[in-house]
């Protein structure tokens, strides 16, 4: 029997827990209020860790110190699946989306799939077919303490500074992202990168152009395209999902037209590359709501190439004062909304027929709320009770 430290218990360190106890082993749990316990580690085979869990934390330094192995929650997952195939998804934006799609793909070429990994469904909880393909989200947390996790296809979507706050730097960021490639059978890469591998652009011809709005979405459709081919799907059933496929929650999702008003909730996007697609996505007149908890992110770019039809910006959440001074430096007039409940009834009173209010945070919810899905709820619950 393996004794097995879990620390980090959300949802992805719950299912690792659950699926270790199944196998027989003997399991450790740590979170907030034990992790400062150096002596759990005391008869230690291996630690897994939640992607929540900086590798700096002491309890994850003196394991490594000690020669404990220290897994990710997904390198778990991958090995209690292990043999399966697995198509891995990756890159700053734009990774639901794309494995979500993938999966769509996948179901109408009549092959058996799980989505899994950061999309939502924690890896080592899957219970999937013997001949099922995983279709994996993987974020650069998950990936920093992977080790043998291989993929058939492995997919990185853009790579732009995300995360800093974790990272500290885009190098280390880099670097987590990239560790997708080390055990790949096929590497699908974005042309502009210059990377060895298959590579996709938003100019790519496709089997049928997608349902999902945007440039940065047709970007998402070829990285899925070139990844399902590479499985060896053929075009008639990518064509099928692209056709159809109509997004994720929380990612330019149309809540509700309101007198000739669109409005749209795209809270997932908690950078400023994402926020830029999502801007870039209309030409209608935008009433933006910006904000929540800055991740280490330079505002300065952004704000001075917010393109003129962004007609109202609504601050919200802690980031309200840096975002105000890089907005006041590029010119750009702003109100001060503090909530998003308060930035909607704003937006009620100042938006007109054929514009679209759009929240593209470009920030962390964690101020606020717990994530970005309980962030683009409370948005979606606030449009939907408008008279």
């Amino acid at each position: 029997m393996t004794r097995t430290l879990v620390y980090g218990l959300a949802r992805s360190g719950e299912a690792a827990a659950t699926a270790l106890e199944r196998q027989g082993d003997e399991v450790v749990r740590v979170d907030h209020e034990n992790e400062d316990d150096l002596g759990l580690l005391l008869g230690v085979d291996l630690l897994v860790k939640s992607p929540g869990v900086p590798g700096e934390r002491p309890l994850v330094v003196a394991a490594r110190q000690r020669g404990i192995p220290v897994w990710s929650e997904v390198e778990l997952g991958w090995r209690l699946l292990a043999p399966r195939p697995f198509v891995g998804v990756t890159g700053t934006n734009g990774k639901t989306t794309t494995s979500e799609l993938l999966g769509a793909i996948f179901r109408a070429a009549d092959r058996a799939v799980v989505v899994a990994g950061n999309v939502g469904t924690p890896l080592s909880s899957v219970d999937a077919p013997e001949d099922a393909w995983i279709v994996c989200e993987l974020s650069s947390f998950q990936l920093e303490d992977v080790h043998e996790l291989e993929c058939e296809v492995a997919v990185l979507l853009n790579l732009e500074p995300d995360h800093l706050d974790r990272h500290a730097t885009f190098e280390r960021y880099r670097d987590a992202k990239l560790r997708i490639f080390e055990r790949a059978r096929h590497k699908i890469v974005p042309r502009a990168l210059g990377l060895e591998g298959i590579e996709f652009s938003a100019d790519d011809p496709l089997p049928a152009e997608p349902l999902m709005p945007g440039r940065h979405n047709r970007e998402n459709a070829a990285a899925a395209t070139a990844a399902a081919r590479a499985a060896g799907i053929d075009d008639a059933p990518i064509a099928e999902a692209l056709r159809t496929f109509p997004g994720v929650p929380h990612r330019l999702e149309l809540v509700r037209e309101r007198e000739g008003v669109r409005w749209v909730n795209d809270s997932k996007a908690t950078n400023t590359a994402a926020a830029r697609r999502g801007v870039a996505a209309y030409d209608a007149p935008l009433r933006l709501i910006l904000g929540g908890r800055a991740k280490g992110e330079d505002f300065v770019p952004f704000a001075e190439e917010l393109p003129q039809n962004v007609a109202s910006i609504y601050l919200v959440g802690e980031a309200s004062d840096e975002l105000a001074a890089v907005l006041d430096a590029a010119g750009r007039s702003y109100t001060r909304a503090q909530t998003v409940a308060r930035a909607v009834d704003l937006a009620v009173a100042e938006a007109r027929p054929g514009d679209v209010v759009l929240l593209s945070p470009a920030c962390a919810s964690y101020d606020q709320y717990v994530d970005f899905e309980e962030r683009g709820e409370d948005f979606r619950r606030l449009v939907t009770n408008l008279p």
